[in-house]
């Protein structure tokens, strides 16, 4: 039975059912779950909840003298689906502060659903689904913020905060492509889900440092086809999901593996997966190479795009994250340098910049917004971060 139950009443044992309100607002990732754990009654306890439902069926009741509020009907161990208002959109400085929290907590979700992946345990779907919705509507609002926050990684966080970002960029993708409602949520569960066979690859190839064997290489080449097993053994997992797991490593050339799959044959959302996991693989700091910057990184991808992807989603991409993508250092004609942004929706070599830094005096700037679609300035090149040593992260604002 179903049962609504204010927050302090709630003790271990019993099976959380359902969390009402915003994801962000409570402590767990998860919205079902057998409380178990006193650090987990901790957190509920300290939280600002002030109920949530609870499943009789599946844990302990609460005692008689603690009387419930209300008991759900037979049709409420289903919630209704809410009507979704429009989403408006609002400046990247509002969003990148919810941008961060969600971005946070959605690689806390991955390390958890991807740790009980490693043990044997189901796919959380339903629960993975909130996560989805969240990262759909953050896009909507301003696409920029979570999309500035991808690069965020260490080589040792890469394999979680990597299926973050590629389901980030396959929702921004999706929608430049024109996807909606289910196919874009499937977009998202893709890139989310797409590298899950890592999870049955040993630490000591994933995380080598050198160059991997012939024989490490093979086990590597084999995470697609582990990852397609798990997964279609799971309930509620959709069929797009399934076919970018197992073919994100495909090319149009039909020189991709597992099996070397060309052209047409491949799916369009094969196709983007294969864009947005290339993209951020080199633009991120791994075990065995430095990161590429992002503008680089699209340089690169365009000069191997005949081969490795589909003409049609690689400009989609482009168009989404920019020639320029944010976090971008770029030389001005001016003389000064600065920071991209935000994309500008005029031109994709015009940003909207951060200029902070003159060449000419060698000096740093009073920090300025610059939206060079307006034509105040352009870019003459990007510049090597590196070779400047500016924290940009903290210029940014990220």
């Amino acid at each position: 039975m179903i049962k609504r139950v204010r927050a302090s009443d709630v003790r271990l044992g019993m099976y959380v059912h359902e969390i009402k309100g915003n994801w962000l607002e409570h402590p767990f990732w998860r919205k079902s779950f057998k409380l178990e754990q006193q650090k987990d009654l901790d957190k509920l306890l300290y939280s600002k909840l002030t109920e949530i439902w609870i499943d009789t069926s599946k844990g302990l009741d609460v005692e008689e003298t603690k009387r419930v509020d209300a008991v759900v009907n037979q049709v409420a161990g289903e919630p209704k689906q809410l009507v979704k208002k429009p989403v408006k959109t609002v400046s990247l400085e509002q969003e990148l502060a919810v941008a961060k929290k969600l971005h946070s907590k959605t690689k806390a979700a991955v390390v958890s659903m991807f740790g009980d992946a490693r043990m044997g345990k189901a796919i959380e779907v339903e629960e993975a689904s909130v996560m989805i919705d969240e990262i759909n509507q953050s896009v909507e609002r301003n696409s920029n913020a979570l999309l500035s926050l991808i690069r965020l990684k260490t080589a040792t966080e890469y394999t979680y905060l990597h299926s973050v970002a590629v389901c980030i960029l396959m929702i921004a993708v999706g929608k430049q492509l024109g996807l909606q409602g289910g196919e874009l949520k499937q977009a998202g569960m893709a890139g989310l889900l797409h590298d899950i066979g890592k999870m049955e690859i040993p630490d000591e190839i994933l995380d080598k440092p050198g160059k991997l064997t012939d024989e490490e290489f093979d086990i590597m080449k084999s995470h697609p086809q582990r990852g397609w097993e798990l997964l279609k053994s799971c309930d509620g997992i959709h069929e797009a999901v399934l076919d970018v797991c197992l073919h994100h490593h495909e090319r149009v050339d039909g020189k991709g593996y597992p099996e070397k799959l060309s052209g047409d044959v491949l799916t369009l959302f094969a196709r983007m997966g294969a864009v947005c996991d290339v993209y951020d693989a080199i633009s991120s700091d791994r075990c065995y190479k430095k990161a590429w910057s992002p503008a680089e990184s699209i340089h690169k991808m365009a000069s191997w795009r005949e081969g490795h992807f589909n003409e049609k989603v690689f400009q989609a991409f482009v168009k989404t994250i920019g020639i320029y993508p944010n976090g971008t250092l770029v030389k001005l004609k001016s003389g000064r340098l600065g920071v991209v942004m935000e994309q500008s929706k005029k031109s994709l070599t015009a940003p909207i910049v951060k200029v902070f830094f003159s060449m000419k005096a060698n000096a740093h700037l009073p920090a300025e917004i610059i939206d060079l679609s307006k034509g105040a300035d352009s870019i003459e090149k990007p510049e090597d971060p590196v070779k400047w040593n500016f924290d940009l992260d903290r210029i940014q604002g990220v």
